[in-house]
């Protein structure tokens, strides 16, 4: 039983992360975060990937919940985008809290 709760803080730490930066990012350019990358130069390349593999369980939600909401899909779908946003937010999680843990 305590392993489950610190999986569910672990994944709570990753996704909160990724959604204070996933709208820190909508905050300053005026627009949301996409999974497309626009080539400008290498270095603003790597940022904007490591940027959206952080924020990605945010931007997964986003989009799944659009989806089901205007474009009306199936509810499975945002099943399996909540399984996939949590997994990779515990994956995140677990990394961000590492680093914590160095410094």
């Amino acid at each position: 039983m305590q392993f489950l709760a610190i999986y569910l803080y672990v994944t709570a730490v990753g996704f909160v992360a990724a959604g204070v930066l996933a709208s820190f990012t909508q905050l300053v350019s005026g627009e949301p975060l996409r999974f497309g990358i626009e080539p400008r130069s290498v270095l603003a390349s790597l940022g904007g990937v490591l940027l959206r593999v952080v924020a990605g369980p945010a931007i997964l939600m986003r989009n799944a919940w659009r989806g089901i909401r205007l474009e009306k899909r199936a509810p499975i779908w945002f099943g399996l985008s909540a399984l996939i946003a949590g997994v990779w937010s515990l994956f995140c999680g677990s990394i961000l809290l590492e680093l914590l843990l160095r410094l």
